[in-house]
């Protein structure tokens, strides 16, 4: 990565630290990641961690898919007439945005993807739009959590809520469909690494960067 590439869109007073990001982000080794896990298995403090560490960018499909949108670009146009319509935005669009994402200055040590692939169907478009730019899905970090600890996690988020104890009774934690079919997909091609995603977050964290070093 050239240490001056396309620094004309970083005010002056910010150019010294981000030349000092590129520096020490020069010698890190790029990564494509999958982060897959449900809400409350900690995925979300771990994600600016690691991008952090590795100097990746991080791909959230719903914030990109609202960002093109608003920012009118061609896929954005045609997903805006898409959800006009009430149809669901296809994957091949969602990999487009993924594929204009990822030629991004942030994002030339590699990424972070959040919320995709959720299928097969779109595990496969993707690792065939990576194929073109001579790249592939580095580690898929499955966040695997037992459901007891994730229902307590979630309700203890809720705990000072009068309907506490009702949302206790009912909770059950979210199901991603096809989301095990999509770890099992990636397994077969030797990527996963679970995490022990019940542990205190600083022992996750030293977990992950035993898998990504």
């Amino acid at each position: 990565m050239s240490a001056t590439s396309s620094l004309e869109d970083v005010p002056s007073l910010d150019i010294m630290t981000e030349l000092l990001r590129r520096f020490k982000c020069s010698s890190k080794p790029d990564k494509r990641l999958i982060l897959i896990g449900p809400p409350g298995s900690g995925k979300g403090t771990q994600s600016p961690i690691i991008k952090d560490e590795y100097c990746l960018c991080h791909l959230a499909t719903g914030d990109m898919l609202r960002a093109a949108v608003a920012t009118k670009t061609p896929l954005g146009i045609i997903a805006k007439e898409t959800m006009e319509k009430g149809e669901l935005v296809s994957d091949d669009l969602v990999v487009g945005i993924i594929d204009d994402a990822m030629k991004k200055p942030s994002c030339q040590k590699g990424f972070i993807l959040d919320g995709f692939p959720r299928t097969v169907a779109q595990a496969e478009k993707l690792d065939e739009m990576l194929q073109k730019q001579g790249t592939k899905i580095d580690k898929v970090l499955d966040f695997a959590i037992d459901d007891s600890i994730l229902e307590e996690r979630i309700t203890g988020r809720w705990i000072h809520a009068s309907s506490g104890r009702t949302y206790h009774t009912k909770f059950a934690p979210p199901k991603v469909p096809g989301i095990d079919d999509v770890i099992d997909y990636y397994n077969k091609k030797g990527v996963v690494a679970k995490l022990p995603a019940e542990k205190p977050p600083k022992e996750v964290t030293i977990e992950v960067q035993k898998v990504l070093s």
